[in-house]
C-alpha cells in the first residue's frame, strides 16, 4: 500500500500543529511539528522578528522531507510551507505528498497568534506570513479547510480525504 504522507500547512496560528496531531492520531501515523526541526539560528531570527530567507529554510525543509520519507507507512508534518517551492522541496523527498491547508481571515489568525504565550513566532510577523502565502493550487493534491470549524471536525474531514486519496476509504 502507498504510504500516506501528509503536510498540514499554513500561516502561524492557523492550527497546523493541533490539526496535524489530531489527523495523525486518526490515521494511526506519526506526527512531527516542523518547529522542532528549526536550527537554533532560525529560532533566534524569528524570535527577533526577522523573517527567514529561503537560504535559511532549505536545510530545514530537507530535514522535514527526510523525516517524512523515512516513515515507511507514512506520516504527518505540520509545517508553514507557505510557498509552492517549499512544498515542492518536500515532495522531492516524499513524492505523492498530500496537502491539508487550514486557512482563515487575517484578523482571526492574528488574534489566535496573539493568544499563544511563549511561542517564538511574534505576532508582528503575521503580515509577512500572509503576504508570502501561496495557497495550494489544483495540481497540488490539496484540501482547504476553514479554521472557523472545530479542530476535531477538520481532522475528521481531512482523514476521510486522505484515506480516499490513498484508496483506503
Amino acid at each position: 500500500m502507498t504510504p500516506r504522507r501528509v503536510l498540514v500547512m499554513g500561516v502561524s496560528g492557523s492550527g497546523k500543529s493541533t490539526l496535524g496531531a489530531l489527523l495523525a492520531e486518526r490515521l494511526g501515523l506519526p506526527f512531527a511539528d516542523a518547529d522542532a526541526f528549526h536550527p537554533e539560528a532560525n529560532i533566534r531570527k524569528m524570535s527577533a522578528g526577522i523573517p527567514l530567507t529561503d537560504a535559511d529554510r532549505w536545510p530545514w525543509l530537507d530535514a522535514l522531507g527526510q523525516w517524512l520519507a523515512a516513515q515507511a507507512g507514512g506520516g504527518v508534518i505540520g509545517c508553514s510551507a507557505l510557498k509552492r517551492s517549499y512544498r515542492d522541496r518536500l515532495r522531492e523527498h516524499a513524492p505523492g505528498l498530500l496537502v491539508v491547508h487550514p486557512h482563515g481571515e487575517f484578523a482571526l489568525i492574528a488574534a489566535r497568534q496573539a493568544a499563544r504565550p511563549g511561542h517564538f513566532m511574534p505576532p508582528a510577523l503575521m503580515e509577512s506570513q500572509f503576504a508570502t502565502l501561496e495557497p495550494p493550487t489544483r495540481e497540488e493534491a490539496a484540501l482547504a479547510l476553514d479554521v472557523t470549524d472545530p479542530p476535531e471536525a477538520l481532522a475528521q474531514r481531512a482523514a476521510a480525504w486522505v484515506d480516499a486519496r490513498a484508496g483506503r476509504a
